[in-house]
């Protein structure tokens, strides 16, 4: 059995295919999805796919950091009264970009801390987004510490010393496609991270693993990450799949 930590199942990308889609993940061995939220235009969508899958796929409710503009204490409102409404499995996908755009820095982190409130109020993880910004989110989290503060640093890409104070922080590493791209770097880092502070991800349609990067991603490439992290560890699939799921369902409260 395996889990897709982190997939927008939803997207548009999708809307030929999506059933096929799933059903295609179901028989690669993925059982559970988690579908992080971007913003208000996002929610409708993902709230229907939970609907029509509700023993397999679970929502997150948070604000994306790239959709942090002028009006983010707006959107802010909307997942904030999703949230007064309804249980989630986890704050997310929350954080910092800093790859994009730096104009709205300062809002990111203003957002990043109110939606941390929340989880910690909610004694729920949240799920992070730290594309160029690991260094800025690990201090972000330094500064809100808190024995509640739990989650996954998703599409984790750095380097063995902040795995480590990754891992310190209590939180794990999601790792998805990027593992199997050759010049990643990432191998050399995961030899030195113990399976116990991982969980598997595809972040699809994004960041297909080889041999389909370039292409839409599926949660069923997801074992193609498990394959190759079991290379990596020199263990086996099954071990891979046996913790990363054990993982996965400790951080969102969940039984088998």
């Amino acid at each position: 059995m395996l889990i897709d930590t982190h997939t927008h199942l939803y997207l548009d990308r999708f809307d030929e295919d999506r059933a096929e889609v799933i059903a295609k993940a179901k028989e690669a061995g993925v059982e559970k999805f988690f579908l992080p939220n971007i913003d208000s235009s996002s929610i409708d969508g993902m709230l229907a796919l939970e609907k029509a899958y509700p023993t397999e796929i679970f929502a997150m409710m948070g604000l994306h950091p790239c959709s942090v503009k002028e009006n983010y204490k707006e959107e802010l409102e909307v997942c904030k009264n999703w949230i007064d409404k309804r249980k989630f499995c986890a704050i997310g996908e929350i954080g910092i970009d800093l790859y994009w755009d730096k104009t709205f820095f300062e809002q990111q982190k203003d957002a990043f801390k109110i939606q941390i409130d929340w989880a910690k109020a909610l004694d729920i993880p949240i799920v992070i987004h730290s594309r160029d910004s690991t260094k800025e989110v690990i201090e972000v989290l330094q500064e809100c510490k808190d024995p509640k503060l739990r989650g996954i640093f998703h599409c984790f890409g750095g380097s063995a010393e902040e795995a480590h104070q990754i891992t310190a922080l209590g939180f794990y590493l999601g790792i998805g496609g990027v593992l199997t791209f050759k010049k990643s770097g990432l191998d050399k880092t995961m030899e030195e991270v113990d399976l116990k502070n991982v969980v598997l991800e595809t972040d699809a349609p994004f960041l297909a693993p080889t041999p389909y990067r370039g292409k839409r991603n599926e949660s069923a490439y997801v074992a193609l990450v498990a394959h190759k992290l079991a290379e990596i560890k020199r263990v086996s699939m099954q071990e891979v799949a046996e913790v990363t799921t054990e993982n996965a369902l400790k951080i969102f409260q969940m039984s088998h």
